[in-house]
């Protein structure tokens, strides 16, 4: 799926920002401090009983007041998708979703928008990158198209792609020396 024309067209990252405990003006404070006027929602469901000003019928009505572009694809690009091959043993497996058409297709349609639009966040709900499958399934497959990817993490700052692939790497190597130690 590799496809030149659109890495080599934008030099701008595509951004990923999930919005934990934020308030909705935090997060439009985030999206103005990166210059980013396209939020994508991946989000398999997009409400929050929690926090409702960021439900997708609010963001909706309420990001273009701030003059960024809002678009759902949590459809193509959730992180719980209702098809059933997408799981194993009651699992999710990133890789049997990113085999789907519907997948492959979704990240056209982002690598569209970026063009297009040249600063776009790809949103959840996790605030820290690195347990999100924004980070493990469509950041993945971004970086391995050469496509740079910049997490906004819990507290604001930028992290690569690969540093948070690095957390995670660490986090799992620390569970496994812990494990042995018994």
């Amino acid at each position: 799926m590799n496809d030149s024309a659109f890495s080599s067209v934008n030099s701008v990252p595509i951004y990923t920002i999930g919005y934990g405990s934020r308030t909705l003006e935090e997060f439009v404070s985030l999206l103005k401090k990166y210059e980013i006027d396209c939020v994508v929602d991946i989000r398999s469901k997009p409400y929050s009983s929690f926090k409702v000003e960021f439900s997708k019928q609010a963001l909706e009505r309420g990001l273009p007041r701030y003059g960024i572009r809002y678009c759902f694809m949590g459809d193509v690009l959730g992180g719980k998708p209702d098809d059933l091959e997408c799981y194993t043993n009651g699992m999710i497996d990133y890789e049997k979703c990113r085999a789907k058409e519907s997948y492959r297709q979704g990240i056209v349609q982002v690598k569209k928008l970026w063009n297009g639009i040249h600063r776009i966040t790809l949103m959840c709900a996790e605030a820290k990158p690195q347990e999100c499958h924004r980070t493990k399934m469509v950041g993945e497959w971004l970086a391995e198209e050469n496509i740079s990817v910049m997490h906004i993490d819990e507290t604001g700052v930028l992290k690569s792609q690969q540093e948070v692939i690095e957390i995670i790497q660490g986090v799992t190597s620390q569970l496994e020396l812990f494990r042995n130690s018994y």
